[in-house]
């Protein structure tokens, strides 16, 4: 019986995490369910679930609230603020830790389970992307687990050699190919992405995902991170990296090797199943998924990424090439604009330009530790701000 936090649980990762766990009630134990302010939700969960704890990350203590939460959901105890998401994330009562919380917000906790050394599911890539040295050193000296929740990865995992068995074996491995869908604008007009609206960013051909990465699957910056997120998770370097557009989004992720061989994984797109492969690692365990039927889908296609319709794919890789803290530059002018994009105050097209704004304005030397990954975020998210209503002037 392995006791599990749940970092994010009321997003689409969460409650996918729930649905596998609890298809296997003689295996997990919900331990904690935490998210930012959506108490309503929280609480229909921890009802159905009934954890230990209960966290509102985004609300001050609320006794009222609390007392709700003992007596709909069988006792949970209700804790508030950032702090009590590390506490539940490196409790010495939890073993496995689901961190997919989206965005920045996610780093310090999945930071604090790593460093507690907890079996971690990656689903938050922000804590490779803006820390990825202090975050892999944490894992490496605590001995904690690392298993990637994003499709693209857990493929990736899944097509490489056991962990225990790769040293040497990644010099055998000639491309590791991410495959990207091209969302909802792989075949619009270039001249008619600057009209987008958020609903229709957001309106994915095959995964439901929540607003801010389905804008970023929109924009590619999505797999932008991801390739950054590969090269640090499996050290793979940069040069060996490729992404490929596949509309059908049932091949996950491809590993060429030396002697010409290809191993790809393939399923549909449904994140119950890279979910239930960390979760049940390295056994495998049923996730509610429904069998692949390749007559059905009759057929696969794949094409290289437009560089002019998806630029922030480029920035990316700039991004990785200049090092440092350049990547959590990076994620911080994405964050900002993409907000400020589903706003309604920013167009479709200047995201990469506010992005492109802030990677040359802002120094990216290398970040010691977590206060100094933090001061370059702040840094980055001021500088970002200003370029959105630079832009809104020129608009203007």
């Amino acid at each position: 019986m392995k006791r599990l936090t749940v970092l994010g649980a009321t997003g689409s990762i969460g409650r996918s995490t729930l649905d596998v766990v609890q298809r296997h009630p003689e295996r997990y134990r919900v331990f904690a369910l935490t998210a930012n302010g959506s108490t309503d939700d929280l609480l229909e969960l921890c009802a159905r679930h009934r954890p230990r704890y209960a966290v509102l990350s985004g609300q001050d203590e609320h006794s009222a609230l609390g007392r709700r939460f003992a007596q709909q959901a069988g006792g949970t105890t209700l804790l508030f603020g950032a702090g009590a998401l590390e506490a539940v994330a490196a409790d010495a009562e939890c073993d496995v830790v689901m961190a997919a919380i989206v965005g920045a917000a996610g780093l310090a906790p999945t930071l604090a389970a790593a460093r507690a050394g907890k079996q971690i599911l990656l689903a938050n890539k922000e804590a490779l992307v803006m820390a990825g040295e202090l975050f892999l050193r944490a894992v490496r000296e605590s001995g904690a687990i690392l298993l990637p929740i994003d499709s693209e990865h857990n493929a990736v995992f899944q097509c490489l050699p056991a962990p225990g068995e790769r040293a040497g074996a990644l010099d055998s491995v000639r491309r590791i190919l991410l495959t990207a869908s091209g969302g909802p604008f792989r075949a619009a007009p270039l001249e008619r992405l600057s009209t987008v609206t958020p609903e229709e960013a957001c309106a994915h051909p095959n995964w439901r995902m929540g607003r801010k990465i389905s804008v970023d699957s929109a924009t590619m910056m999505n797999k932008g991170l991801e390739v950054i997120e590969a090269q640090l998770m499996f050290g793979v370097p940069l040069e060996r990296i490729e992404v490929l557009v596949h509309p059908q989004s049932i091949v996950h992720s491809l590993v060429e090797y030396v002697d010409g061989s290809v191993i790809a994984q393939m399923s549909h797109p449904d994140m119950r199943i890279p979910i239930a492969h960390a979760l049940g690692y390295p056994e495998r365990i049923e996730s509610g998924a429904r069998a692949l039927d390749l007559g059905a889908v009759g057929q696969l296609s794949f094409e290289r990424p437009d560089s002019r319709r998806f630029p922030c794919l480029a920035l990316a890789y700039d991004a990785l090439r200049a090092g440092g803290s350049a990547p959590t530059v990076l994620n911080a002018a994405n964050e900002i604009a993409v907000h400020a994009f589903l706003g309604g105050r920013l167009r479709f097209t200047a995201i990469p330009l506010v992005i492109k704004e802030t990677l040359a304005a802002v120094p990216a030397p290398a970040a010691a530790d977590l206060a100094a990954v933090q001061a370059v975020d702040r840094r980055s998210r001021r500088v970002a701000g200003e370029a959105v209503e630079r832009l809104l002037g020129r608009a203007a």
